[in-house]
């Protein structure tokens, strides 16, 4: 199953500034093929879905801290690639952790 690959503006914008900091995006695209192909990533990348603001979107990590959100519409066969940057730049510690952060009051476990 070959899916159409679409960047979101975001993206578009995230990209330039990846690669301004020069990040490999050799790496990037070889994800973005991988799953473009409807390939399974190797568990090395920790796919998985997310929550929150950005609920029924997945997240995979490039490198440790470079990350990589889309998403996957189903019968049209689109591959959405949303967001990449660091957990940092998509905040992503407080929005995968809200709810432990809002309902406990404590901070994220990270």
């Amino acid at each position: 199953m070959k899916y159409d690959v679409q960047f979101t503006n975001q993206f578009k914008k995230d990209l330039k500034l990846a690669k301004k900091q020069n990040r490999n995006l050799d790496k990037l695209f070889d994800v973005v093929d991988i799953l473009a192909n409807g390939g399974m990533l190797d568990a090395k990348y920790r796919n998985h879905e997310l929550t929150g603001n950005y609920k029924g979107t997945r997240e995979c990590h490039i490198e440790p801290d470079w990350l990589l959100i889309y998403e996957i519409c189903g019968d049209v066969l689109v591959l959405m690639l949303n967001r990449i940057g660091t957990h940092s730049e998509l905040n992503l510690y407080l929005t995968e952790y809200s709810e432990t952060y809002n309902e406990k009051g404590l901070k994220p476990e990270l």
